[in-house]
Order: structure tokens, then sequence, then C-alpha cells
């Protein structure tokens, strides 16, 4: 059963944009990871676990929407990038290592941000009239970015 929260996270995934859901991932992702953190602290281990888990879906679904026939060399470094997160969570999970889920959380920021810029600039070229396409990022839930 639904509760009226998640109706209401359906709909907003439902209805954004492909870059807007991209963003949602990427705040997921790490939003997960740091309770992760915060549970690995309270050396509550299934609750980290629970929550690296969730983290390392996200990770996983973002990896496996890349397009390398659109995206070329940077699909390639943007999957070694989520190779290495995934990495990460293994070893944040098997060794507890809060280190390995700071280096997550830090490395999903710098994504999360470089994507927002370029969507911001992909919007401002949009508006000008010379519209570019975001690459390298195909979502199966709502199509091709772009």
């Amino acid at each position: 059963m639904l509760t009226p929260f998640n109706q209401y996270q359906n709909t907003q995934v439902n209805t954004a944009s492909p870059e807007k859901v991209l963003i949602m991932l990427y705040d997921g992702a790490i939003n997960f990871t740091k309770i992760a953190l915060e549970k690995m602290e309270k050396k509550d281990i299934a609750g980290k676990g629970k929550f690296i888990g969730k983290a390392q879906a996200i990770v996983s679904e973002l990896m496996n929407t890349l397009n390398h026939e659109i995206g070329g060399d940077i699909s390639r470094r943007l999957e070694q990038l989520y190779i290495y997160l995934i990495d990460e969570y293994l070893r944040a999970n098997i060794q507890n290592s809060p280190q390995a889920l700071q280096n997550a959380v830090r490395i999903l920021t710098i994504l999360r941000d470089t994507w927002l810029e370029a969507i911001e600039i992909w919007k401002r070229e949009r508006e000008a009239g010379q519209p570019l396409q975001p690459q390298g990022y195909q979502s199966r839930a709502v199509g091709q970015a772009g």
C-alpha cells in the first residue's frame, strides 16, 4: 500500500525532467551514504548495511544507464568513477571504514554539482537558440536525457 508520502515521491519522479531525475538520484545516493555513516558511528551494523545497499543500488543504476555510444569517453570515465564508488561501498561495509563513505560523499557531491552546472549551461544555450544536448546519460525510467 502506498502512503501519501510515497505517492508524492512517485509523482515527483514521474513528472520530473530527465535532468531533475538525475539530480534526485545523486541527492538520494548522497543522503543514503551520509545516513550509513551515521549508522556506522552508532555501531548500527544492520542500519549501516541497509543504507550502504540503497546508495550502492543508486550508483549501480547510474552506471547501468550510461550511454557509451553517445557519451563516448565521458561515459567511460563516469563508469570508472561509479565502479570506484561501488568498491568504496564494499570497503565501507566489510571493513567498517568511515573514510570510504566520506570518499563516496565527496565524489558524489562533485559529480552532482558538475551535472547541475552542465544542466544550467545547457538551459542557457537552449534559451539562446543554440541547443546543446547533455550526453552520456540515459535513464530507463524517463528516456534519454536531453
